[in-house]
């Protein structure tokens, strides 16, 4: 049985300045929540068209209000040359609409939020203790994608998609610190759990037909060198490759690529496909043709729990979530949602037992059990919600925050 969780009334965006004086050693309650002014446990989601972030407790499921990640947005618009702001209109068109929050993760300290800013093409940070904009970087191109943050906090590694490149930034400054090459539309960034390697993965120009796959680039995972951004190796793929999981020993992938309903598990030492899973159609995703397919992604979001033997699959075409046990790569059930719901991402919450989906379409979170395949909750969040991350918030702040409804 799922219950829907829902804030009554829009509260200010007044955040207290306490928060700045929180640390990560504060206490926390037996139930994830911050005790004493302490870190709060939060999953935070990305509502990529109404440019804001909201932050769920991980823990009741409570949408606790969310923040204003393009309160510059006129002053961005205005300040675009003729050339960018063309450009701005092509990604806007090619997206289905505007799309400003990519990607967004909370430091360590729970103190700031980095955001990459989709269709804006530049990443941000905000201070929660004044409540304002720290800093805004543009990034080559025009469109900013999938972001990571480095285990210390200090580094944001951003996808500068039609530049083909990953950049790197000081989170303290904004400063872009380094880049590396990548194939064509990098994707999704990932830290090796070590910290010492950065994955990413590309999809290829999905504004052109899987006819013309051939014309779409290099769709590749690129291996560098956390510290030296060095490339130290290349995985090629036939199709674009969609998100990922890969073990803490860096030996398995687990990948969906674009336009397969399923996903593949990957040799990453020796460099091959080891299996190719096949999930089920919905009825009203076997109708659609590849080229109807979001972004060109069939499948789109997957998570891993913490005991590592559980997937966790968003059927973006088919309206379902699937848990997956490994290494059997068997499917213990799902759960479904109305047609059209869109499920788009995937993240496991701080307890490392249930998996946070987003429903993109109808602007809510579906959670769900790794042990029972069940939906244990779902929760309103703002419009388009798309990516989601895991972090720590403190409890002081939450009070400022600015309700989804």
């Amino acid at each position: 049985m799922w219950r829907r969780t829902r804030l009554p009334a829009l509260l200010a965006l007044t955040l207290t300045l306490a928060l700045g004086s929180v640390t990560a050693s504060a206490s926390t309650a037996a139930d994830g929540s911050a005790a004493g002014g302490g870190l709060r446990d939060v999953v935070i989601v990305g509502n990529s068209a109404d440019g804001t972030v909201s932050f769920i407790d991980a823990h009741t499921y409570e949408n606790l209000g969310s923040l204003d990640v393009i309160p510059d947005l006129d002053e961005v618009l205005d300040g675009m040359d003729p050339i960018r702001r063309a450009a701005y209109e092509i990604v806007k068109q090619q997206a289905g609409g505007d799309k400003f929050v990519d990607d967004a993760h909370l430091s360590p300290d729970g103190a700031t939020l980095y955001v990459s800013r989709g269709n804006l093409g530049d990443a941000a940070a905000y201070d929660f203790a004044g409540g304002r904009q720290l800093w805004r970087t543009h990034l080559d191109g025009f469109k900013a994608d999938h972001a990571a943050l480095s285990p210390d906090g200090r580094t944001f590694v951003v996808s500068a998609i039609t530049a083909a490149k990953s950049q790197t930034l000081d989170t303290a400054t904004g400063r872009i610190t380094g880049a590396f090459p990548t194939g064509t539309y990098p994707h999704e960034n990932i830290y090796s759990a070590d910290g010492s390697l950065i994955y990413n993965m590309s999809i290829g120009i999905t504004s052109l037909p899987k006819a013309l796959n051939f014309l779409k680039g290099a769709k590749e995972v690129t291996v560098a060198d956390a510290r030296t951004l060095q490339v130290v190796r290349t995985y090629r793929f036939d199709h674009g490759v969609r998100p990922s999981v890969i073990t803490p020993d860096g030996k398995t992938m687990y990948a969906q690529l674009s336009y397969l309903n399923g996903f593949i598990e990957y040799d990453l030492e020796r460099g091959r496909t080891v299996r190719t899973v096949r999930m089920p159609f919905s009825e009203a995703g076997a109708q659609l043709k590849p080229d109807d397919y979001p972004q060109n992604s069939a499948h789109h979001g997957m998570a891993v729990n913490a005991a590592g033997d559980k997937l966790c699959m968003a059927g973006t075409i088919d309206d379902y979530t699937a848990i997956v046990s490994r290494p059997s790569l068997t499917t213990d059930g799902f759960v479904h949602y109305p047609e059209g719901s869109l499920p788009y991402w995937s993240v496991t919450g701080p307890d490392g037992r249930h998996c946070f989906v987003t429903l993109s379409n109808r602007d809510e979170v579906s959670v769900v059990d790794y042990t029972t395949a069940k939906e244990v909750a779902r929760i309103e969040v703002g419009d388009f919600p798309q990516r989601e991350r895991s972090g720590r918030l403190a409890q002081a702040a939450l009070d400022g925050l600015s309700a989804d409804r």
